[in-house]
């Protein structure tokens, strides 16, 4: 007795910040016959991860290699400076970039935004993580400017945020590399963009079989005046058409 094949498992690696969990649900409400595997991965790694292959697709931060990934942005982040909660910037409800010129900000090897030129005033060393950066700040060391969903990811009860006007933000993508864009891909493509269930647009259908063209009916001619139908009837004589000229006598 041979049991039914299981599916292979959809994998979608997701850096930090990112929160696959509501199309990981509708990805089981659509397809729970098909198992979904997440993968956390860091931002610097995520790209390495899908042209290994040991993801399908991943939740990414951009930018990425266009010449090698195919990506569908899906949100951008609103970035914000983490501080402790008796810092002056608490009073505001936003920060200006110049505001952060007599702060140390910390710029971790981690980092996301992709500075030219990193704001106010370095640390002396570079911290390894994210979370190191954040131990500093709690110990008042120094600020530090982070995508806002960092900033909740690594909450702690001594550190609050504020955003931060004209500088430079995240933005979260679908990506996957653009030679493998499976069945699976496809299918999360179309959750992730909102499709319904019965929307056919999200997986690559096959070519339906082309049908012969229907050929136009004829239109009925009106019969000439003098002839009948084909239901039968007398047809005028072939010399009809000399009706009246008088016979020539031999």
């Amino acid at each position: 007795m041979t049991g039914s094949a299981v599916p292979s498992p959809f994998r979608l690696a997701y850096v930090p910040g990112a929160t696959p969990a509501k199309w990981a649900r509708i990805w089981q409400e659509r397809l729970p016959d098909v198992p979904l595997e997440l993968l956390q991965v860091s931002a610097a790694e995520a790209p390495e991860v899908l042209r290994r292959g040991e993801a399908d697709a991943g939740l990414v931060r951009l930018p990425v290699d266009r010449a090698y990934f195919s990506a569908i942005p899906l949100y951008t982040e609103t970035t914000v400076v983490v501080v402790p909660k008796d810092h002056l910037f608490v009073a505001a409800d936003e920060v200006a970039v110049a505001d952060l010129a007599d702060e140390i900000v910390f710029h971790p090897l981690d980092d996301t935004l992709g500075w030219e030129q990193p704001p106010g005033r370095p640390a002396i060393e570079r911290p390894a993580t994210t979370e190191d950066a954040l131990e500093l700040v709690a110990a008042g060391v120094g600020v530090l400017v982070v995508p806002q969903s960092l900033a909740r990811l690594y909450h702690r009860r001594d550190l609050t945020y504020r955003p931060v006007a004209d500088v430079p933000q995240s933005s979260v993508a679908l990506a996957w590399p653009e030679e493998r864009t499976t069945d699976g891909v496809e299918d999360f493509i179309g959750i992730v963009r909102g499709r319904t269930v019965n929307s056919t647009r999200g997986r690559r259908q096959a070519a339906p079989a082309e049908q012969p063209a229907k050929r136009a009916a004829a239109p009925r001619r009106k019969p000439a005046p003098g002839r009948r139908g084909a239901s039968g009837g007398a047809q005028p004589a072939k010399g009809a058409a000399r009706r009246g000229k008088p016979r020539r006598r031999s």
